[in-house]
């Protein structure tokens, strides 16, 4: 694998197409598969994803997306954010939700905020305060702060 390539996973995540949908489209000789990558992953050609993204990319995101699709949760997190602030929830949350997996509290933060407000995700507040508890109880200041506020308000009532 090179920086030239694409998961089909990530190919799905950021053009609003599906997984199937890709993969008819290769079938059909409309899009190049190259050899998967170290972890098994089909892998397309960036050059060919890229006008498809249904987002604008600057080129300074470009290198972020690459580390993504390889797993970086930071940039992952940076690229959900970036999808959050286009609109596109779907995308925004499976990248939200590889980098919580790989205990990213900013991204947990972003998954409570996505849950309690619906973004993406059908409104669930328990699922929301659970995702910023978690974000909390690994140091997110700002998750913290949103933890306090709902205890605070909790003992008001």
């Amino acid at each position: 694998m090179h920086a030239s390539t694409i998961s089909i996973d990530t190919a799905s995540a950021i053009t609003d197409l599906s997984r199937r949908t890709w993969w008819r489209r290769i079938s059909a000789g409309k899009f190049t598969r190259v050899d998967d990558d170290g972890r098994g992953r089909a892998m397309l050609l960036w050059s060919e994803i890229e006008p498809h993204i249904c987002v604008p990319i600057k080129p300074e995101d470009k290198p972020f997306i690459f580390l993504a699709d390889a797993g970086n949760a930071e940039a992952q997190d940076d690229i959900g954010q970036l999808f959050l602030m286009s609109e596109k929830y779907q995308a925004a949350m499976y990248w939200f939700e590889l980098a919580a997996q790989q205990n990213n509290p900013d991204a947990m933060q972003w998954l409570g905020h996505c849950y309690i407000t619906g973004k993406g995700v059908p409104k669930d507040d328990n699922l929301g305060v659970m995702w910023l508890a978690r974000a909390a109880a690994l140091g997110h200041v700002i998750a913290q702060g949103q933890m306090n506020g709902l205890i605070g308000r909790e003992k008001n009532k």
